[in-house]
C-alpha cells in the first residue's frame, strides 16, 4: 500500500520565472538569432535529457570550470539545434552566459500546492528529493509548499544525485517506509524514473508537454492533478 509520495523540484513542482523558454528567445534575438518557443520547448526538452545523463555521470560541481564550460556549451547547442540553429561551441556558450544574466526566480506550477493539500488531506506522506545543490527549506517556506512537505531531500545532503540510490533510500528512511509504500513523480526518465526503480520505488513520469515518445515501462501523467488517480488505480489493484 502507497503511503507517501515523492516529488522531483525543478520542472515538476517548480519552474523558472520568467519561463526559461522566454529569457532564451529574447538573448537570442539580441544576438540576431531568430527562433520560435515550439522550437525552443523542443531544444529544453533534448537538452535536459543530456543534463541528466551528463550529471549523473559526472555532477557539475565536482567539474573544473572549464570543464562544465564545455557542459554548458554543448546544452545550449541542443537548445538550439531543437530550435533550428546550428550554433559554434563558441557562440552557444556566449548565449547560454547571456541567458544566466537574466534574472529569474522559482514559481508553482498552476496543480502544484492543489495536489499537494489534496494528498495532505487524504494522509500521504510527501517527499522533495532533489538534484538541487543548495538549501531548499527558505524557498519552500517563500512558495508556501512547507507545511505540506514532510521530508525535503537534497542531492547536496546525501552527496549523491538521482538516479543514484542514497537520496531514495534517505527518504524512505526518515519516514519509516519501504520501498513498495512508496511513489515517485519526476520529468525525467532517467534521473527520477530509474532512479525510483532501482530501489524498488514505483515511478510515475511527469510529461507536461507530451514530448516523451514511445512506450514507457512506468505510469506516465501530463499534470499533478492525475496523481491521485494513479493513487486509485494502484489501491484497486492491491498496489
Amino acid at each position: 500500500m502507497i503511503k507517501a509520495v515523492f516529488f522531483d523540484f525543478y520542472n515538476t513542482l517548480v519552474r523558472f520565472w520568467p519561463p526559461v523558454e522566454m529569457i532564451q528567445m529574447a538573448v537570442c534575438r539580441e544576438v540576431g538569432l531568430t527562433v520560435t518557443l515550439e522550437g525552443v520547448r523542443s531544444g529544453y526538452v533534448l537538452a535536459d535529457v543530456y543534463f541528466n545523463s551528463e550529471n549523473a555521470r559526472l555532477a557539475l560541481a565536482d567539474r573544473s570550470r572549464e570543464a562544465r564550460d564545455d557542459f554548458f556549451s554543448n546544452y545550449e547547442t541542443i537548445i538550439l539545434k531543437g530550435a533550428g540553429i546550428e550554433a559554434s561551441p563558441q557562440l552557444a556558450l556566449s548565449i547560454w552566459k547571456l541567458t544566466g544574466l537574466i534574472p529569474k526566480n522559482f514559481t508553482l506550477f498552476h496543480d502544484t500546492l492543489p495536489t499537494l493539500v489534496e494528498l495532505h488531506k487524504s494522509g500521504y506522506l510527501v517527499g522533495l528529493l532533489s538534484n538541487v545543490n543548495q538549501e531548499l527549506d527558505p524557498l519552500l517556506h517563500e512558495l508556501g509548499m512547507e507545511p505540506y512537505i514532510d521530508v525535503s531531500i537534497t542531492s547536496k545532503e546525501v552527496g549523491a544525485q538521482k538516479p543514484d540510490p542514497p537520496i531514495f533510500l534517505e527518504a524512505l528512511d526518515r519516514l519509516g517506509l519501504q520501498p513498495y509504500e512508496a511513489l515517485h513523480v519526476g520529468d525525467q526518465y532517467q534521473s527520477d524514473v530509474l532512479g525510483a526503480k532501482g530501489v524498488g520505488i514505483t515511478p510515475v513520469l511527469l510529461d507536461r508537454e507530451g514530448r516523451q515518445d514511445g512506450e514507457m515501462d512506468c505510469s506516465r501523467i501530463t499534470g499533478l492533478d492525475q496523481v491521485t488517480m494513479i493513487l486509485q488505480t494502484l489501491i484497486s489493484s492491491g498496489g
